[in-house]
């Protein structure tokens, strides 16, 4: 994780723009639409990936979000980059002043996140893992792997068919 400093102009007037494209995206229809406005934003997005609406992709850092191929992103789900950094807390110093820590969010080919599901700064999720409806996810998920729960904890692994039933 890096630390973000003050901001420049530049900065605020990316800020100003991304959040308007965020605002945008969540109300728009098709999924076309919506992942189009993403990668505007500077979302790193894979093909035939899918993004619903009310999805909340990190205002501050879009470019350190990367979604592979076939993913699917259901309602209300928060991909969230940064963080306020927890190594700076003294007592009596406001928690709005504490520095923040960046770190990317990846999510791998084919991998599905539950309605209202939360992504944390650093979180790499694996491909074709399953995230269950209202998961807090705070570390790696590993590949074909269900995970549930707040934090959310793999309770399933699976191996990822080598034909496909047509």
């Amino acid at each position: 994780m890096q630390y973000v400093e003050r901001r420049t102009l530049k900065s605020i007037l990316k800020g100003i723009w991304t959040h308007t494209l965020s605002d945008i995206a969540m109300f728009t229809f098709p999924h076309q639409v919506t992942t189009t406005i993403h990668r505007l934003r500077g979302v790193k997005i894979g093909k035939n990936s899918r993004i619903a609406r009310n999805v909340l992709l990190d205002d501050h850092n879009p470019e350190l979000i990367e979604i592979g191929s076939g993913v699917f992103i259901t309602y209300g789900v928060k991909i969230i980059c940064h963080k306020r950094d927890m190594e700076c807390y003294t007592p009596g110093i406001k928690a709005k002043d504490w520095p923040f820590k960046t770190a990317k969010v990846v999510l791998k080919d084919n991998c599905h996140i539950g309605i209202g599901s939360i992504i944390m700064p650093g979180v790499t999720i694996g491909e074709g893992a399953i995230i269950g409806a209202g998961s807090l996810v705070t570390h790696d998920i590993p590949p074909y792997s269900v995970a549930v729960g707040s934090p959310a904890k793999v309770v399933k692994t699976y191996q990822p068919n080598s034909t496909s039933n047509n």
